[in-house]
């Protein structure tokens, strides 16, 4: 999904439009549950967070202001619930080992990830390879400089091969 069919899903939200959250459901989907799942770590609360996302979603549509980054302002929702629901629940979030094998299996490489790459170097992962967004959006979200952001994003791919090879060996 693009940026401007995304803004436009966004807009009809906040007219009322309940076909238009289902699409926009729909498309955004995985890429939100890949997201919350790098803060999670945990399949079930990623299934909770995720209802209340777009739940928010459709709460606050009129807020989105059209034209600008609907699908970062997506994201900065849902980083806000995963961070709210981390601080809800002080114990540390532990992947469930039935859950993780299916997840790696749905989502291919999500353990690997969670075993070899920092949160922020997931993050980046994530928003580039899921979600499309070019090197210099994602700098604007983390608030770093592109370079920053490109080499992490290098690094983190060599770390990712290297330990899938190892995985594969």
């Amino acid at each position: 999904m693009n940026e401007r069919q995304t803004d436009k899903l966004l807009v009809k939200i906040a007219q009322g439009d309940k076909y238009a959250l289902e699409e926009l459901y729909e498309q955004t989907k995985r890429g939100v549950f890949a997201f919350l799942y790098s803060y999670l770590k945990n399949y079930e609360s990623c299934e909770d967070v995720m209802q209340t996302v777009y739940l928010k979603i459709k709460i606050n549509a009129e807020k989105y202001v059209p034209g600008t980054n609907g699908r970062a302002w997506i994201l900065q929702i849902a980083k806000n619930l995963a961070l709210d629901e981390i601080k809800k629940n002080s114990r540390t979030y532990l992947p469930d080992r039935e859950q993780t094998y299916s997840l790696q299996n749905y989502y291919g490489v999500s353990e690997v990830m969670e075993k070899v790459l920092s949160s922020e170097e997931r993050e980046i992962v994530i928003l580039h390879v899921l979600w499309g967004y070019k090197h210099r959006e994602i700098a604007a979200m983390l608030n770093c400089p592109t370079g920053t952001v490109t080499s992490k994003y290098k690094r983190s791919i060599k770390k990712l091969q290297t330990a899938l090879k190892e995985v594969n060996a």
